[in-house]
């Protein structure tokens, strides 16, 4: 009877060692806590050296992780295993965030900062008010090209890429939106259309530009633009931005017809463990000295005036990055289209890719 009543005590101990171990280690895997802020972003889209600084100003230990599409960093969040206190989505799927539930509401009162920002980047139609979501930074979509391989196109027309002197030389984002939009926008049609007979003509326009089409990637472009091993790409204005600071034969234009204006916001997801840290590291942000720093790292425009104040005068004045705004007139923000249409975008990509040989 004691050797039972021994056994018995061991697989107690054992048992409750086990489960304070589990218990010990889920916590460590949700990334949360007061002294912990884990920041969920876009790869290369933060000066290091900022994260650094907030943790010594604030002795809050940051976690960072990066993602590479709005629908990878919704779906980690959905599933809820890691606890993140900062996420940085786009403005369509923060329209989409807000539906679901999955955002915490922005306490202004603890933003001081947020007066350094645009009064143009606030109260936008995918965040009435900035409830859920403040400013981070925004540019355009448009055309990345050397100046010495293309001879006269301009590009300040779409129909440029399908130039017959451009076969095999146009490179491509990955990105449904993008690419149909652009698709959209060179029929002059928007480039968050629900009509399917709009979307069909895109897709066909877009089939004859195949044979001009070297790829469709992704940050692998910004070597080959600068290094001359390619000639042309459909990319983003901050990415633009970072090829021709190294290589001054390389322009960069949006289309007359239309393109893409986008947002880049900071949120709080509902996962967060460290809500009044995530609020310190937004303030902190918005300073004007961060914002500065962090525009001149990243490339991307930003939508702190303070911060513009301490950056060069060339970069801040460059349409190219920053257009006015009777320029950003003939720019659209993408919507959220909703579960059917963006299958809908997806399909016609994915038929656009297969006719690419």
């Amino acid at each position: 009877m004691k050797s039972l009543i021994q056994a018995t005590i061991a697989i107690l101990v054992v048992s409750a060692l086990l489960f304070y171990t589990a218990d010990a280690l889920s916590a460590g895997g949700s990334k949360g806590g007061k002294d912990t802020l884990t920041i969920f972003n876009w790869g290369d889209y933060i000066d290091p050296d900022l994260l650094k600084e907030f943790e010594e100003e604030t002795g809050i230990h940051v976690i960072y992780e990066t993602f590479d599409s709005n629908e990878a960093m919704i779906t980690k969040i959905q599933q809820g295993g890691t606890a993140y206190d900062i996420a940085v989505p786009s403005e369509y799927m923060i329209e989409k965030m807000k539906e679901e539930n999955l955002l915490v509401p922005i306490d202004k009162t603890k933003l001081p900062n947020l007066k350094n920002i645009d009064p143009y980047f606030l109260d936008l139609p995918f965040d009435d008010n900035n409830h859920y979501s403040i400013p981070y930074f925004w540019g355009t979509v448009g055309i990345v090209y050397n100046t010495s391989l293309v001879g006269d196109l301009d590009f300040t027309s779409w129909e440029d890429l399908w130039d017959p002197s451009l076969k095999r030389k146009v490179f491509l984002v990955d990105g449904a939106r993008e690419v149909i939009g652009m698709g959209l926008n060179s029929l002059d049609y928007s480039l968050n259309s629900l009509d399917d007979n709009e979307l069909r003509e895109a897709t066909d326009k877009l089939i004859t530009l195949a044979p001009n089409v070297k790829a469709i990637i992704g940050d692998e472009i910004t070597p080959l633009m600068i290094n001359n091993e390619a000639t042309v790409a459909l990319t983003w204005s901050g990415q633009a931005a970072d090829m021709m600071f190294e290589n001054e034969e390389l322009d960069f234009a949006v289309p007359e017809e239309g393109s893409n204006l986008w947002f880049d916001n900071m949120v709080i997801p509902k996962t967060s463990k460290n809500i009044n840290g995530a609020h310190a590291f937004i303030n902190f942000m918005l300073s004007a000295e961060a914002g500065a720093r962090n525009a001149d790292y990243v490339g991307y425009s930003t939508p702190n005036i303070a911060a513009m104040g301490l950056m060069d005068e060339e970069v801040v004045t460059d349409e190219r990055h920053y257009p006015t705004e009777e320029q950003r007139e003939t720019l659209e923000v993408y919507k959220n289209l909703g579960p059917d249409y963006l299958g809908k975008y997806n399909e016609l990509f994915l038929e656009f890719k297969m006719s690419i040989r």
